[in-house]
């Protein structure tokens, strides 16, 4: 029996539909997505994985993800799943820091991270082959049948290895228990009311915690279902929402602007939805407007980062404050000055969190360890201050500030700015290194309208000291952005050939 504090928790929840694709003729139920991971799981023992192993995941969004990634961890083994897109020497570099017992890949696909598995002389198990009780393991060619029995994963058993993003430093690994996963997974179905009635439509990659854990656990754990679209696309976000009578979604502000340039047809594209949530990125007050005024609903921001299982805070459905993440949610939150003691209210500090859901640590890093945790408190980077009302409202990345003359700018600051103007479509604000200042500020926009550079630095003049306008705006035809939406600021100085000095 799955114990509330594992991952297999989710097949307790509901009787009903869990997984539907573009084909709603034929949902995944709660009892069948259960039988089809044991299934699987007892096979993927048969191949020779044991508790305590990393399993690589590399794998296309959809239901066959979501029943791999359950078997491995019902097994208490660790997944890590990657993202189908890396290049040959990104799988090299991630495959080789994770030294996974094997890789899972599709069948006769993904020819990149194969060709980076066999340089590490890495098994490469195949996942393919449709069957009425779900896929199975394919091994040099030979489908494996046979099944062999296995002890449950427990709550301290680590469910996921997960690479943080890297934009500042070398990417690290987190270990994420079960209970952590669950903690977080439990946080959002009792903080938005999830239930059996919800449908979630899921609009992020599964490789990374947002989709993982809020679009796809969280619903499941509350006995809602999930739409899974194989590609996401404006026409399959629209009709997927509408056609499958989605409640929510959610998404990173980068989602959510391309759907709502993707958008087709006059009809109402959401007539069931009951709210929208964005994450994983800093959500500007203008597209904020669009969307409220697009669906009618509330828009929450909310306020996750892999070391915490996802989510930290998030605005409650019924009381969102503009400018703000919200409420801490399952956690404990305090911003701390300079001098490490908490800072007042409204002022700005470092925002540290602890909760079930924070991660035991970096695998095998104990010099990170020993910066990210004071006294059981994680140190999240971020800078934010905490209201009088208990909101949290982040001001940006310690490391991305912009340090200009002595003077710290915030990057966010100016982007909120400059994505208000009516031309800008995206931007991304970054510092680069100056003879007389240190550093000084530079921009790059996507427009969508006309505007030349000195009309764009005198709109910024004009909302902002002299200090923080950018000494030059690029006008580019798109941002450089993680999978998730998060603007690759760091790169963005080499790849304008702009790091060397005045």
């Amino acid at each position: 029996m799955a114990t509330e504090e594992t991952l297999q928790a989710v097949f307790e929840a509901s009787d009903g539909p869990a997984l539907i694709t573009e084909a709603p003729s034929d949902p995944w139920g709660f009892g069948q997505l259960e039988s089809r991971v044991d299934g699987l799981a007892r096979r993927l023992r048969t191949v020779g994985i044991d508790r305590g192993d990393n399993i690589g995941i590399v794998l296309p969004a959809g239901p066959v993800f979501v029943q791999t990634l359950l078997a491995v961890t019902a097994l208490g083994a660790a997944a890590a799943p990657l993202n189908p897109a890396y290049t040959t020497s990104e799988f090299r570099f991630y495959l080789d820091d994770l030294r996974p017992r094997l890789l899972l890949a599709p069948t006769g696909l993904l020819g990149a991270a194969r060709e980076a598995a066999a340089t590490l002389s890495l098994q490469v198990v195949e996942i393919g082959g449709a069957h009425h009780d779900g896929v199975r393991p394919v091994v040099d060619g030979h489908t494996i049948e046979a099944q062999s029995p296995f002890e449950g994963a427990a709550p301290d058993d680590v469910a996921l290895v997960l690479h943080t993003s890297g934009t500042t430093s070398g990417p690290k690994q987190v270990a994420l228990l079960h209970r952590n996963v669950m903690a977080s997974v439990r946080a959002i179905v009792r903080h938005y009311g999830l239930g059996p009635a919800d449908v979630s439509f899921c609009a992020m990659p599964l490789f990374h915690v947002h989709g993982m854990i809020a679009s796809v656990l969280a619903p499941l754990a509350g006995g809602g279902c999930v739409v899974l679209p194989s590609r996401l696309s404006g026409r399959t976000f629209w009709r997927g929402v509408a056609d499958q009578r989605a409640t929510w979604y959610s998404a990173s502000p980068t989602v959510h602007q391309k759907m709502l340039d993707h958008e087709s047809g006059t009809r109402h594209p959401a007539p069931d939805l009951r709210f929208v949530r964005s994450c994983s990125a800093p959500l500007s007050s203008t597209l904020h407007q669009r969307l409220e005024a697009r669906f009618g609903v509330p828009v929450v921001e909310a306020y996750g980062m892999t070391e915490a299982s996802h989510q930290i805070a998030s605005n409650p459905l019924d009381a969102p404050k503009a400018g703000s993440v919200g409420l801490p949610t399952g956690t404990r939150i305090k911003v701390i000055g300079s001098h490490g003691r908490p800072v007042m209210a409204g002022e700005t500090g470092e925002v540290l969190v602890r909760g079930p859901g924070v991660t035991p640590g970096y695998v095998n890093n104990s010099e990170a360890n020993r910066d990210a945790f004071v006294d059981g408190w994680f140190r999240t980077g971020d800078l934010g201050g905490i209201d009088d009302e208990g909101y949290l409202e982040l001001r940006g990345r310690i490391k991305e500030l912009i340090i200009r003359g002595g003077e710290n700018i915030s990057p966010h600051e100016i982007e909120e700015v400059l994505v208000s103007h009516d031309a800008v479509q995206d931007v991304v604000c970054f510092g680069v290194p100056d003879d007389k200042y240190g550093e000084v500020v530079e921009a790059a926009v996507v427009l969508i309208g006309s505007a030349a550079q000195p009309d764009l630095r005198e709109f910024a003049r004009s909302r902002l000291a002299a200090f923080k306008v950018p000494t030059t705006i690029h006008v580019l035809d798109e941002i450089p952005r993680t999978a998730t939406g998060k603007p690759q600021r760091q790169r963005m100085p080499a790849l304008l050939g702009r790091e060397t000095n005045h």
